[in-house]
């Protein structure tokens, strides 16, 4: 900006110095003419020709006293100028041409080209450097994604690698107690949930890979998400997917991401339930997509929160770090090719996000 200011207030100087020299030139034009006219026999009618033909850059117009066109010269559509009516507010000039004592003509004339365009030269770069900002600011942005992109990635697999360890140590103590204790109830609930943190390492670890998608129900993905938060639930939050019982819709996925995409939207919304509440999950489709909603009747979101929900690291939990509707948008996004957006938000009424897929014959 600083660049485009001094090149404004420098170019509209020159532009300023030059249509003075102009003006100066044009007085010199015209006495030239007025001298050619009144020539006596000692004049230097050469050097007065001369003059008026050195002028070949600035368009100049020879009008009657009604503002006529007589003659032009420097014009380039002259046939049509000769037959015009000149509009003289938009001219420079006049300077009166004394032709005998009763007639008197009026000089005008435009801007050369050379001038005009030097005055367009200052947005001509305004319009270079925006270009060049505009350029610097999409790679700014590219390079932030894809070091944001890197980050996610080595967080992800970080994670799984640190799980790895624990788990199998976890595996080694389960066996030794299945062992011991054969058939004991709580010894099985510690292998289900055994399996499941390996499950959740095996999920960090695809981050950043390729991951491959097969034919699957999608129905059975997200009724197996209710029934894994279901049991993890306090029985005043009440889940309903009975609008899904006899439903199917198979569709391109990884099931194990999908799988924990909703219940990712499910844990948040049992955690913006406070008390009592209701989460209700509800299938959409139309002719290129399928839809999932997932409405609470939680506390809401106000406006400054819905802007911001999807920022990796924005947070309204206490203990969150920010990470679950990102990496969920990650999966469903640039994973699945659909979407996920809140669908909408109200403070005090609930919250419903929306999964957006697409069906198999549009892939």
């Amino acid at each position: 900006m600083i660049i485009v200011a001094i090149s404004v207030l420098f170019t509209n100087n020159l532009a300023r110095s030059l249509q003075i020299e102009e003006q100066k030139n044009m007085s010199v034009w015209v006495a030239a003419t007025q001298q050619l006219i009144v020539a006596e026999d000692d004049a230097d009618i050469d050097f007065v020709s001369t003059i008026i033909e050195n002028n070949t850059t600035i368009p100049v117009y020879i009008c009657d006293e009604d503002g006529r066109i007589l003659a032009s010269r420097n014009v380039e559509d002259k046939k049509q100028a000769a037959n015009d009516v000149l509009l003289t507010g938009s001219h420079h000039g006049p300077i009166e041409l004394k032709i005998d004592e009763t007639t008197t003509q009026y000089i005008y004339w435009d801007d050369s080209r050379l001038l005009t365009s030097l005055r367009y030269v200052p947005y001509a770069q305004f319009a270079l450097i925006f270009i060049f900002i505009a350029i610097a600011v999409i790679t700014m942005l590219t390079g932030q994604k894809s070091e944001e992109n890197r980050l996610w990635v080595g967080l992800s697999k970080e994670t799984a690698h640190q799980l790895g360890t624990p788990i199998s140590s976890l595996n080694a103590w389960q066996q030794l107690l299945s062992d011991k204790y054969p058939g004991d109830e709580y010894v099985q609930q510690m292998k289900r949930d055994i399996d499941r943190l390996q499950m959740i390492a095996d999920r960090f670890q695809k981050i950043g890979s390729e991951p491959s998608l097969q034919p699957e129900d999608f129905v059975p993905v997200i009724r197996n998400a209710v029934s894994y938060m279901r049991v993890r639930t306090s029985s005043r939050v009440r889940i309903d997917d009975s609008s899904l019982v006899g439903v199917s819709r198979v569709l391109m996925l990884n099931a194990p991401l999908m799988q924990w995409v909703v219940e990712n939207l499910l844990k948040n919304a049992v955690d913006a339930i406070s008390g009592d509440g209701q989460i209700v999950l509800q299938l959409h489709e139309n002719e290129r997509d399928v839809m999932l909603d997932i409405a609470d009747s939680g506390k809401g979101m106000d406006t400054l929160t819905q802007r911001r929900i999807f920022e990796p690291g924005y947070t309204t939990k206490e203990r969150g770090w920010g990470l679950g509707l990102p990496l969920a948008k990650r999966v469903v996004e640039q994973y699945h090719g659909g979407k996920l957006l809140l669908k909408s938000s109200q403070v005090g009424v609930g919250t419903t996000f929306r999964i957006v897929l697409k069906k198999p014959e549009d892939r």
